[in-house]
């Protein structure tokens, strides 16, 4: 009699065991299936920084400046390495050639061969006009405020041409140093960067960067002609088409220094 008993308790021990086990899988697979859509919005946003580039990058791109009386273009050479490294020089016009943007490790420097002399820009100036383009300093420099400094919800998704468009809203933590309310991506299931929507603490849209032309260069699919504008001045843009543009290259040491900023050895 108490051999049954005994082993009807066991029985009973293993079922439950079981049951927890079952349990336990069926959370872990739940949690594996549907990932929390916070973790998809920033995920989507670091795939579309790092996909434009890459572990490395150069392009050439003219940039025209847009206004009612007037417009001008310039040719600018563009290097990035990583997360924090950039450099932008100017090539032509004559006028505006040598002047340059680097970036290393969120500090920021210009030179301008007008007054030879390399100034370091100051985070309270990230914000303004790069050389009287509606790009601001912290566009040119592609920095990464973006990932680190807001938080990220997938609110929607949209098709176009067959694809599939992820929308994403981003909103500054309380303490980033940073002057948007929010800022709202458009990012295609390739990561391309279609739209980005920038508002202020009112959350009246400022401006808009918008994608015209995706075309293949340097291998993969990229947004070849971007247009940025303000709303309140529907006369006045600026447009990046980018010429040539490759990826994954090997760059020597001395490409993101004050000194080839200031003396260009490529």
């Amino acid at each position: 009699m108490m051999l049954k008993v005994t082993q009807k308790c066991v029985g009973r021990i293993m079922f439950y065991k079981l049951g927890c086990q079952l349990a336990a899988l069926l959370l872990y697979v739940c949690a594996t299936v549907q990932p929390s859509y916070a973790d998809e919005a920033v995920d989507l946003i670091k795939a579309a920084i790092n996909y434009w580039r890459d572990v490395s990058s150069y392009s050439v791109v003219d940039m025209t400046i847009h206004r009612p009386d007037w417009q001008r273009t310039m040719t600018l050479r563009v290097w990035t390495r990583g997360e924090k490294r950039s450099l932008v020089r100017v090539t032509a016009p004559a006028k505006d050639a040598g002047n340059g943007t680097l970036l290393v490790d969120n500090k920021m420097w210009t030179f301008s061969p007008k007054i030879n002399r390399v100034i370091r820009i100051p985070s309270s100036m990230m914000y303004q006009s790069w050389m009287g383009s509606d790009f601001s300093n912290n566009d040119v420099a592609r920095s990464d405020d973006l990932v680190y400094q807001y938080t990220h919800k997938l609110i929607g998704t949209e098709n176009r041409e067959g694809r599939k468009v992820f929308v994403v809203e981003s909103v500054p933590f309380d303490s980033a140093p940073v002057v948007w309310g929010k800022e709202v991506i458009k990012i295609r299931d390739d990561y391309v960067m279609l739209e980005h929507a920038f508002y202020d603490q009112d959350m009246v849209l400022v401006k808009k960067m918008v994608t015209l032309e995706v075309k293949e260069m340097g291998g993969k699919q990229i947004a070849k002609l971007e247009r940025m504008q303000k709303m309140d001045k529907p006369d006045e843009w600026t447009q990046i088409l980018v010429i040539e543009a490759r990826f994954g290259i090997n760059m020597p040491a001395t490409t993101f220094t004050l000194s080839n900023l200031r003396n260009p050895r490529q």
